[in-house]
């Protein structure tokens, strides 16, 4: 060509893997990871859940042996959901002083202090019915589940968690636990809502892992329609207006929409739920030789922050820990 001068070399930035890492504008470190933990009720059980390869439900007994792999690997967050062996209509397990989470969280703060803890704050798992909420008329009655929600964060805050994750979806739930937690001495402790939460089909493992499969029904009269845009950002401002101090997008990946529009729109921290079913479908593709899960999984995460991510909720973790380690 006689004239170059007519077009921009963008081939100049990518000249080789140095030059890349230079310009790069979207980099993943574990600071930016939330591990969740399955914790099983009972001794010496270490499960892998069987739709989710790598990821186990396990006792409390066991439970030192995982958070050693975790605070080894550098991640510093980890997400608590409890799987009891004894459930009631009201999701009692869920706010009692010996809850598997409270009694886990304090087994956390005990021998890895450091480790934040972020404990979801939800019934559905404690639940008889697999419902987030009480149920009144064959429906989850909102209004009638606040209390109990309060009195489950403000349990976990006793416990020593270092975040309160609500995840129920229910109207006025954050000004709700918000109220409590200040009521109860816990000013300082941080509201990490999902504020914006999909009745999404990527779901299904994670219900394997949590044994919370509602028994009648579906979750759609509480969790959103996944054809919605606008009204996530009204959820989102709620729950800010409500005193949220982190607000959770999920699920993410489908999603990357929403988690700008929340970015864009809030200036709280945007934490992205990299969900179960997510996780799943990479690990069945990688285990039959389809994919380069390093690659996918690396450039997946990186989508979510690039979408606005400041945090990202995933069961890739310690796999993506290992592999930066590596570098």
């Amino acid at each position: 060509m006689s004239n170059t001068s007519e077009f921009k070399r963008h081939r100049r930035l990518r000249s080789s893997a140095s030059m890349r890492s230079l310009v790069r504008e979207t980099k993943i470190s574990t600071d930016d990871f939330i591990y969740p933990l399955f914790i099983l009720e009972g001794t010496n059980v270490k499960n892998e859940v069987p739709s989710m390869p790598g990821v186990f439900q396990v006792t409390l007994d066991r439970l030192e042996e995982e958070l050693k792999e975790i605070h080894d690997l550098g991640i510093k967050a980890i997400m608590l959901f409890g799987v009891p062996n004894d459930k009631d209509e009201e999701g009692t397990g869920a706010f009692i002083a010996e809850g598997i989470v409270q009694q886990a969280t304090r087994k956390v703060k005990a021998v890895y202090p450091e480790i934040l803890v972020v404990a979801d704050t939800c019934l559905c798992e404690y639940t008889s019915h697999g419902h987030c909420g009480l149920i009144h008329n064959h429906d989850v009655d909102n209004d009638a589940s606040l209390p109990l929600l309060a009195k489950t964060a403000v349990s976990q805050a006793e416990a020593g968690a270092d975040i309160i994750a609500p995840s129920n979806m229910m109207d006025g739930f954050v000004t709700v636990i918000r109220h409590a937690l200040d009521e109860a001495g816990y000013t300082n402790i941080p509201i990490m809502s999902y504020a914006v939460k999909y009745a999404s089909a990527f779901y299904g493992p994670f219900r394997d892992a949590a044994d919370s499969t509602p028994q009648f029904g579906d979750r759609k009269t509480y969790q959103m329609d996944p054809a919605n845009r606008q009204e996530a950002l009204r959820e989102a401002e709620s729950d800010v207006a409500e005193g949220a101090d982190f607000l959770i997008v999920k699920p993410a990946l489908s999603y990357l929409d929403i988690v700008r529009d929340v970015k864009n729109n809030t200036n709280v921290p945007v934490v992205a739920y990299n969900v179960s079913g997510e996780y799943s479908m990479v690990k069945a593709a990688a285990l039959n030789g389809w994919i380069n899960e390093k690659e996918l999984v690396m450039e997946k995460l990186t989508s979510m922050k690039r979408a606005g991510a400041d945090l990202i909720i995933t069961y890739f973790a310690k796999d993506v820990a290992k592999w930066l380690n590596e570098k």
